[in-house]
């Protein structure tokens, strides 16, 4: 574990496990490289390198006034990178960390990029238009945004069930989960937390999408109630040149049980096709 320091002088903390062809993983709002420990655990006993790192804003990273949007993001992940010194990196996002991977691709290219997987992601757009009618209304967004201002722990308490689908008949719900969850949410800062809203919400990734050139999987849960399908996998895997759509019937957002366990064994895959 170690820190990285960018060019605006914030410092970016991140987690490195293992030897052998780097796996960097991104996270999702508003949680930070912890939520990917099942996962850096697997590829790093599988003979990967397993690389995570807190957005900055959240976790252990630095909480700047400035630069929480998604070229920032995009530029830090890029200066991690180029900092360790990675190349054949397969780049996996989850959420806002696709967006993440996704910009960064449009920014940054492939050059240092194997392949990519783009996990419950929120490209192309999430945000309702008349050009994407599929989205979520800014109603929605504006709701989150207030939740968070006006009492952010009890909102993220709340966020964690439908981020699990534990608010689905019949869910086993991990009160464990939930409590992670909410420790992960209460770090980033409160700056940071409502800039990275406009920044999932209201960026337009299609012409990164367009920029792809390695392969890559699209992975979504078609029960996914914060990042619904059909604005964000199935809009993105018909971007992206020859893609590999994985949907995971009745799946929610966030990894958690049998879809946990079938989104490892796909990621194993295709590291190793």
């Amino acid at each position: 574990m170690g820190f990285i320091s960018t060019n605006d002088g914030t410092e970016i903390f991140y987690k490195d496990w293992g030897s052998g062809q780097p796996v960097v993983f991104s996270h999702g709002w508003p949680l930070n490289a912890d939520t990917w420990d099942d996962q850096l655990h697997l590829v790093a006993s599988h003979g990967y390198r397993a690389i995570a790192h807190d957005r900055r804003g959240h976790g252990r990273s630095a909480q700047p006034w400035h630069g929480n949007d998604m070229d920032t993001y995009a530029d830090d992940l890029a200066q991690l990178i180029e900092t360790l010194d990675l190349h054949d990196v397969v780049l996996v996002g989850h959420s806002t960390g696709g967006g993440e991977v996704t910009r960064y691709i449009g920014r940054h290219g492939t050059a240092r990029v194997a392949k990519a997987v783009l996990l419950g992601a929120v490209p192309p757009l999430m945000l309702k238009t008349d050009a994407n009618p599929q989205g979520l209304p800014i109603e929605v967004f504006d709701g989150i945004r207030a939740g968070v201002t006006a009492d952010r722990s009890q909102f993220y308490a709340e966020l964690s069930l439908p981020f699990f689908g534990f608010n689905r008949p019949g869910a086993v719900v991990s009160q464990g989960l939930r409590d992670s969850f909410w420790m992960w949410s209460m770090q980033v800062g409160l700056k940071g937390a409502l800039d990275c809203i406009r920044a999932f919400s209201e960026t337009d990734f299609t012409e990164d999408l367009k920029r792809f050139d390695v392969p890559t999987l699209i992975a979504h849960g078609d029960d996914d109630q914060i990042v619904p399908i059909v604005a964000g996998g199935l809009e993105s895997a018909k971007i992206v040149k020859d893609a590999r759509l994985k949907v995971y019937p009745g799946a929610p957002h966030g990894l958690v049980g049998a879809y946990k366990d079938e989104f490892n064994a796909d990621l194993l895959a295709f590291l190793a096709s």
